[in-house]
Order: structure tokens, then C-alpha cells, then sequence
């Protein structure tokens, strides 16, 4: 399922969850991430040493909850805004959960928002109870009070006040399509960053594209879109899935790019025997 419609099931996320004693004393990390990527700004970011060090920077993270204070240091810092804060001990039967948003304008505190599951589907109302607004890690979090139920449902939320000043915005959330089976970027806008670890926009690679740049390889070179730590491993698919699309090739015809080893960071010491010193 996940690796279908990038939704992750619920059987997944109680994985994640601590055991209902730790989640009764106070907020806790969640860290919805599956893939083995090379990613570890939330380990190296939390002072807690709750965040077990990687042995791999491709290892997934995992946290250690009893050592958790639910600062949201990691929340902030996270790239793929995969990590969210949850608070089910407040009690009167609702509890909170502070998120990524990177949207402009900023909720209000007290202002009412749609509640957001994982699928993009509005569940809710929630309030607006904190907002930071990540001058230092430029990602600001919101915390939303919800239902107790909704707790490990609401990842997102949907501001009806602003859409209501900018029509477009209610436009462009009317039009977002279902998850998506296979890559397919479709006709986001321009500046969706496609290319995180070399901060290559969508423009740049339909510009190319446009000159008639038409390999996953040519626009690796031209760009540096895949040159990251990650391999290609999220951009090329989305940057193939393009090409297809402005060229009307079949996305199966579209070559991927050539990978040369090693494929993952390694540490220095193997380049070097194994001995550490």
C-alpha cells in the first residue's frame, strides 16, 4: 500500500507508536519515515540523544521514547516533514499535534482549520493552539487541538480563512487529484522543489526539457538534479515522469540515469581498510 499510494496503513503507523503508558505523560516523537534514505538531520539535531545515532546515515530512524520530551527540534529540521509531535495527555477527551507547515500566511492562534488526514481528505475541525514560526530552521510548526481519536489520523491542515482571501488557493486545492499510482507530477507549480539534496526546481527541469534535454542522464548533467547524497533515489522517477509527460513518450521508455558505485555514502575507513585509525 505505501509503496503505492505513499500512504502510510494504520498496522505501519502503531509501529511507531510507544507503549499507551509513555503516550499518557506527555508529547512524543512520530516518525513516519520508511525509507532507507541518507537522512539524519533529526538524529544529529536532538539534544536529548532520543534519536538513536546511525551506524549508516541510510538507516532508518528510530527513538528511543522514554528519552523523548516532545520538544519538535526534530519536527523542524526534518526535510521530508515526515515527523510530527503528538500530545494525548491532556485529557477531556482531546489531544494535540504539531506539524510541519510550510504555507503562507501562518494560521492565528484560536483560529478553527480543516483537519487533514494522510490521504488529503478533510476529517475535522481542529484550533490552532501554538504556532512557531521556524526563523532558525525556515519550517515553521503548527500544533492543532483535535479529537483524542484523530490523533494519529491528522497530518495536515487546510486553512478556510485564507482560502477565502486567495480564490486560487481553493482553486488549486479543488484540483489536487487522488494519490497517484506511479510518479507523476502532473502540472504542479513551477516552484515544487524536485531535486532536494541540489535544490533543483520543477522550472528548471521543464526549461530543459523545453530545450530538448529529453534522458534522466542529460538533465543530471545539465542540472545536477540526482548528483545528491540520495542518489536519484526520489528525483528521478518524478524528473522521468516528466519527461514523459511534456514529450508524450511512454513513461517506460524513458531511461533512467546511470548510477556509478558506490551508490550510498560510506564511511572513510572503508576506502581505507577498515581500521579506524
Amino acid at each position: 500500500m505505501l509503496e503505492k499510494t505513499g500512504i502510510a496503513t494504520r498496522e505501519q503507523i502503531e509501529k511507531l507508536l510507544p507503549s499507551p503508558g509513555r503516550r499518557a505523560e506527555g508529547p512524543y516523537a512520530v516518525m513516519e519515515c520508511f525509507q532507507k534514505i541518507p537522512c539524519n538531520p533529526c538524529s544529529t539535531s536532538c539534544a536529548f540523544h532520543a534519536i538513536l545515532p546511525m551506524d549508516d546515515i541510510n538507516d532508518i530512524p528510530s527513538v528511543t521514547p522514554d528519552k523523548c520530551t516532545g520538544c519538535g527540534a526534530c519536527a523542524a529540521v526534518c526535510p521530508g516533514l515526515a515527523i510530527f509531535i503528538i500530545d494525548e495527555s491532556k485529557g477531556g477527551g482531546t489531544g494535540t499535534v504539531t506539524l510541519p507547515y510550510e504555507f503562507r500566511p501562518l494560521p492565528g492562534i484560536g483560529e478553527t482549520v480543516k483537519a487533514v488526514n494522510r490521504a488529503g481528505e478533510v476529517v475535522g475541525d481542529a484550533v490552532v493552539t501554538r504556532v512557531l514560526p521556524g526563523k532558525k530552521t525556515k519550517t515553521p510548526l503548527v500544533t492543532i487541538e483535535v479529537p483524542l481519536s484523530l490523533v494519529h489520523e491528522v497530518r495536515f491542515i487546510r486553512c478556510e480563512a485564507h482560502q477565502e482571501e486567495d480564490p486560487s488557493v481553493a482553486d488549486t486545492l479543488r484540483e489536487i487529484p487522488a494519490p497517484p499510482q506511479t510518479a507523476d507530477i502532473g502540472e504542479q507549480d513551477d516552484e515544487v522543489v524536485i531535486c532536494r539534496c541540489e535544490g533543483v526546481t520543477l522550472r528548471e527541469i521543464r526549461d530543459l526539457i523545453r530545450e530538448g534535454y529529453t534522458t534522466v542522464d542529460e538533465i543530471k548533467r545539465i542540472s545536477r538534479a540526482g548528483m545528491g547524497p540520495c542518489q536519484a533515489r526520489t528525483c528521478g522517477p518524478l524528473i522521468a515522469a516528466e519527461i514523459a509527460r511534456m514529450t508524450g513518450e511512454p513513461l517506460g521508455s524513458v531511461a533512467p540515469s546511470a548510477h556509478r558505485a558506490p551508490v550510498k555514502p560510506l564511511p572513510i575507513e572503508f576506502f581505507l581498510g577498515g581500521d579506524t585509525e
